[in-house]
């Protein structure tokens, strides 16, 4: 996090913008306040492929069978 005056700023402002663009939070400031906060906004996530787990996924072969009595199974 680097904290920056807001006159500071105004003459290094590109500086600001490529740090802020490489990671880093960016704290502008006035009389020692903190007043603006420069952050890289979040990359959209990709969409899910469908069938990209495919193979990975295993289910038991006895899956679907029917439950024999409820009180088997509680632990």
């Amino acid at each position: 996090m680097q904290k920056v005056d807001i006159n500071k700023a105004e003459v290094e402002i590109t500086q600001l913008f490529q740090s802020a663009l490489q990671g880093e939070e960016i704290i502008i400031t006035r009389d020692q306040q903190p007043i603006l906060k420069l952050i890289p906004m979040a990359l959209p996530r990709k969409r899910r492929q469908r069938g990209s787990a495919k193979g990975q996924i295993l289910m038991d072969l006895y899956f679907d069978d029917p439950l024999n009595d409820f009180e088997e199974y509680i632990i």
